[in-house]
């Protein structure tokens, strides 16, 4: 992640550390095979009506099996959370959420971007 993801280069361990001790859910993908993580997502939330989907992860050579969906729909769908409000941030798998029904703000929505941590690159 730390050097493939776009939103995950500027993280240390430590920080990825800190972030997934912090979360709400955290669902990981695993090869059948030898058990090694091929993908992985992160929610935080105030567990009652608020979540922020976080980190969808899929490593280059699982993709384009359907695991990032199937990671997405865990997250947001099965479980706690299926009936609260979602959010997220991404630069460039608009088409993905759109599936699951994410759609760009409204007039209701503002933010205040984080000042040391980038969303994208340019």
């Amino acid at each position: 992640m730390s050097t493939q993801a776009y939103w995950g280069r500027w993280r240390d361990r430590a920080q990825v550390e800190r972030q997934l001790a912090g979360s709400w859910k955290v669902v990981g993908a695993y090869e059948k095979g030898t058990g090694a993580m091929a993908g992985f997502a992160r929610a935080v939330s105030d567990g009652i009506a608020l979540a922020y989907l976080a980190d969808v992860f899929v490593l280059d050579g699982a993709r384009g099996h359907g695991l990032g969906k199937a990671l997405v729909k865990a997250m947001i769908d099965d479980g706690p959370g299926a009936e609260f409000r979602w959010m997220l941030h991404t630069a460039d798998a608009h088409e993905l959420y759109r599936r699951f029904g994410f759609t760009e703000p409204d007039v209701t929505y503002m933010e205040r971007p984080g000042k040391n941590a980038p969303i994208s690159e340019s």
